[in-house]
């Protein structure tokens, strides 16, 4: 700011020598201009000084562009009806973009299998699992050049994180690489049903899921990639052979039995926060601008009972997008657990929205519902993304034509992204 001021000042000065020396002919007045002007002097520098700090001062607030809202929708696999079809695919794109969605999130990571035709899942030994389309098309290839088309981006989500069913090829050949509790069980109930856990300190499976993320990333042409709250592990688990090994080798002693004792936690939660350091920079080597997106549940469950420290995650520079799960009917439950602090430290650093739900199979919310839910998160500055889509109006209370105009009324004007190049 200095130097552009010397220069202004300068050329300022250099311009009103110029400009007085033509308009004056005798030596007379040419003398008493200059003192009039070596008087003033100390003024026109006082105001050239003055007219740089204000540019400066306004010109980044003419420049900075307001953080890119989050208005996104994730597609799951019971989507996968719209999903294999171009033609649906088609009208979910266009659709998306009048009501003036920016993001979508296709699953590609459920249930031990990756949704698209892997190399890597293929040399690990589990058969290829994929939805193909209707006319043998890969789907997700086909959804982000339909998306593409329309402006809006389109972050691949490893849904499933470390979770694996116990009937899935992946639990079946590769035993060594899940966890157990200390009793020795290796399953627990999730919403997905019954489920093991991939051991997140194990460095074979750190390399399985680096290199299928990496495949995602470089295969498609994908905006980013997502992981939720199951890129963790319940705080009942870490009892396998090959982490209490490694607990007992750094510490000198076998883990608590307490499995919410505050060490063991943070020594496990720890460990998951240096894989996502290396998995964030494996990812940026590959592709620079690919969003590294987080949507787990809100910190305090994350951690104590997820081993999921986010927080760290955002606060050693590896998430380029939050979106807390908060899935609460209750309004003041909702408006209190999107009003964490963590949430708004988070929001300071980097594009940050709220999972919110629009229904579920057997399960429809109204629209009152998701209307007050959206209206609070968008007072609060934070963006907002929608589980799920076919929820949002095929499988819903109110009419198609009532439904969508439900989200008109959300997002009258558009907000598109930033496309990843």
């Amino acid at each position: 700011m200095v130097s552009r001021f010397n220069r202004k000042s300068e050329q300022w000065r250099v311009w009103v020598a110029n400009a007085s020396f033509k308009s004056m002919k005798s030596p007379f007045i040419v003398q008493n201009w200059r003192r009039l002007l070596k008087s003033l002097f100390p003024i026109l520098v006082l105001t050239s000084f003055i007219t740089v700090l204000l540019v400066d001062s306004f010109t980044p607030a003419v420049a900075q562009l307001p953080r890119q809202e989050i208005r996104g929708v994730w597609m799951t696999n019971n989507d996968f009806d719209t999903l294999k079809n171009r033609e649906k695919v088609q009208d979910a794109v266009s659709q998306l973009r009048r009501l003036n969605f920016n993001t979508i999130y296709p699953v590609v990571w459920n249930s031990g299998y990756v949704m698209y035709p892997s190399a890597i899942a293929q040399r690990a030994g589990i058969q290829p699992f994929v939805y193909k389309g209707s006319d043998g098309h890969d789907i997700l290839a086909d959804l982000i050049n339909q998306a593409h088309r329309k402006g809006l981006l389109v972050i691949p989500w490893f849904e499933f994180g470390f979770m694996a069913p116990p009937t899935s090829e992946l639990a079946l050949n590769y035993p060594n690489w899940f966890t157990q509790k200390r009793d020795g069980s290796q399953t627990s109930i999730s919403a997905a049903g019954e489920v093991m856990w991939l051991n997140p300190f194990h460095p074979q499976v750190q390399q399985f899921i680096t290199n299928l993320v990496l495949e995602t990333v470089t295969q498609y042409d994908a905006d980013g990639i997502q992981f939720d709250d199951h890129m963790s592990l319940p705080h009942e688990f870490g009892y396998d052979k090959y982490t209490v090994a490694l607990y007992t080798k750094e510490t000198k002693n076998p883990p608590p039995t307490n499995t919410q004792d505050e060490a063991w936690i943070k020594w496990r939660a720890d460990k998951i926060t240096a894989f996502m350091v290396q998995l964030n920079q494996a990812v940026k080597q590959r592709k620079p601008q690919a969003i590294f997106s987080v949507s787990p549940n809100y910190y305090d469950f994350a951690y104590k009972f997820h081993l999921q420290d986010w927080l760290s995650w955002i606060r050693q520079n590896i998430v380029d997008e939050l979106i807390v799960q908060v899935y609460r009917p209750d309004l003041q439950s909702f408006v209190a657990n999107i009003s964490r602090q963590e949430i708004q430290e988070a929001q300071q650093i980097i594009p940050t929205g709220i999972g919110i739900m629009t229904g579920l199979r057997n399960n429809p919310v109204p629209m009152q519902q998701i209307k007050s839910q959206v209206r609070a998160a968008q007072e609060r500055g934070l963006g907002v993304t929608f589980f799920y889509y076919e929820s949002l109006w095929n499988d819903a209370l109110e009419p198609l034509n009532e439904r969508q105009a439900g989200f008109q009324s959300l997002f009258p004007s558009s907000a598109l992204r930033a496309k990843v190049e």
